[in-house]
């Protein structure tokens, strides 16, 4: 199997892992889709699937699949100097990331309106709620902060440090105060803070 065929294979099934296990969607997604390609495989930097994130967010369509679309092409054409690969590579990882979720509601579909109102149901999708929003937050903490353990995790001492391409100076954080408080405080549109962000980052940058 050659270089590129095997990268494909790998593409393949680090998105169907990840759309196997991820559970909220898109956001919910982010860090384990961090985890895997920047961490585990090193295809990307920290601070290109920050632009990735960034563009997906921008972009019409779930941030998630979008993600895995630019991830796709990003390191399909960059590995193997070819856009046309890259469009390839777009297409498998987006249908690996679909692909399981499409299996899983056809199976589960026909049973959800037997089983809406049971105890366990309830009790699982209970379960399942606070998790989703940890998944979210991880993904917002991933983009702030980088992490290493000296041991195993949990049970050794971290080392914790800002992620210096995300935050470059001051001037970042002054950003993203701005925009959290626009957000939380004003609630002014989201797309409006986006454009805003990228004047400022134009203007200032």
């Amino acid at each position: 199997m050659t270089g590129t065929a095997l990268l494909f294979l790998e593409l393949f099934l680090t998105f169907f892992v990840i759309g196997l296990f991820t559970i909220g969607g898109g956001y919910a997604m982010l860090s384990l889709i961090q985890t895997e390609i920047v961490v585990r495989h090193g295809w990307l930097t920290e601070s290109n699937f920050t632009d990735i994130v960034a563009i997906s967010q921008m972009t019409p369509g779930p941030i998630g699949i979008n993600c895995a679309t630019y991830v796709g092409y990003d390191v399909v054409s960059a590995a193997s100097g070819s856009p046309a690969l890259g469009v390839l590579g777009s297409f498998t990882t987006t249908f690996a990331l679909v692909l399981p979720s499409f299996i899983i509601m056809l199976m589960l579909v026909k049973f959800y309106a037997k089983f809406h109102n049971d105890k366990i149901f309830g009790g699982v999708m209970g379960w399942l709620r606070p998790a989703v929003i940890g998944l979210i937050g991880a993904a917002a903490v991933i983009l702030v902060l980088n992490t290493a353990w000296d041991g195993v995790p949990l049970f050794s001492r971290p080392e914790i440090s800002v992620v210096k391409e995300n935050f470059p100076d001051w001037k970042s954080w002054v950003l993203l105060g701005t925009a959290f408080i626009c957000s939380f405080k004003f609630k002014v549109n989201p797309i409006l803070i986006i454009l805003a962000g990228g004047v400022a980052g134009l203007l200032i940058y």
